[in-house]
């Protein structure tokens, strides 16, 4: 396949570094009075992880980082994280301080400032990757720049409904553009997309993939079902089963790991049959993923409820 050399790790180090990047210039731009609060998607409305951010005057940025005093009992701190959080060098919070972690910079150290944002969100309180951060103010920033093309115009005839428009692209460069502006519709802002073109984007609690082959003839979804499969004979015949039942999807074995995938042909590229395949595909991995990591003795990509 065209996606047997994905790297799961090494796509979302990517993606990590790319964010930090961006917060350390949407830091460094922000103005005496200026606040941001970066959080952790939450399915409720429990107080998750977060870092806020204030600039109480111009080249002066006080960080303060979520605490057991708010944080909702899901995500409460175990004292291995009390003790990374000092590790980075969080001030731990005190009645005289903060109820919060602490932590003061120049605006002109953004740059370490960022990757202590990362390393808490990431390795402290577990996000698994950018796209399950949001932003309260400058969230738009934080995204990744959007194409610098206006809007695709759909090829003549144009049929009655916009998402059943067929557009012919010209080749891949072409056809990675016509996905960003569909992606940005769908979802509100441009996803993120690594060096090696794909694209990662959140559908509920599942990460989808998206990736343009060089030949421009599809458009491949994947996402990650299964890691550290243990036997992989046991889990060729279980995929065997699953791909012998499967009306749409295939299930894949790749190193360790488990993908399931799914292709809009792109020979013309038509919305509606991609934002199909999204869905499925995120459907699929949703549904079958506990199931599926139970049997084959690995683990999901993300943990279930109070595991």
């Amino acid at each position: 396949m065209d996606i047997d050399d994905f790297d799961i790790d090494r796509s979302t180090d990517e993606a990590w570094d790319a964010f930090s990047q961006r917060l350390s210039e949407v830091l460094s731009m922000m103005d005496g009075g200026a606040e941001l609060t970066l959080g952790m998607l939450a399915a409720d409305d429990d107080t998750a992880p977060f870092i806020e951010y204030e600039c109480p005057a111009l080249g002066r940025l006080v960080a303060q980082a979520s605490s057991n005093a708010v944080l909702a009992d899901d995500y409460q701190l175990a004292a291995t994280q009390l003790a990374q959080m000092e590790a980075l060098g969080w001030v731990s919070p005190s009645a005289e301080s903060s109820a919060n972690f602490t932590s003061e910079w120049s605006q002109e150290q953004t740059d370490e400032l960022a990757v202590l944002s990362v390393a808490t969100m990431r390795d402290v309180y577990g996000v698994l990757h950018p796209v399950f951060l949001t932003a309260d103010q400058l969230a738009d920033v934080l995204q990744p720049q959007g194409p610098d093309e206006p809007p695709y115009r759909p090829a003549t005839p144009q049929l009655d409904h916009p998402d059943t428009q067929a557009v012919m692209p010209e080749g891949a460069e072409e056809l990675d553009r016509l996905v960003g502006v569909e992606l940005t519709r769908l979802y509100g802002s441009e996803p993120f997309h690594d060096s090696e073109g794909d694209y990662a984007i959140r559908v509920g609690s599942t990460m989808v993939f998206v990736r343009i082959p060089s030949d421009a003839r599809e458009v491949i979804a994947f996402a990650a079902v299964v890691h550290d499969v243990s036997g992989r004979s046991r889990a060729a015949e279980v995929l065997n089963d699953l791909n012998s039942e499967s009306r749409w999807v295939r299930f894949w074995l790749l190193r360790d790991k488990v993908f399931v995938s799914m292709s809009a042909l792109a020979q013309p590229f038509v919305p509606a049959h991609f934002r199909q395949v999204i869905h499925e595909v995120a459907s699929v991995a949703d549904s079958i993923d506990d199931h599926l990591a139970a049997t084959l003795q690995g683990r999901t990509t993300f943990p279930t409820a109070g595991g």
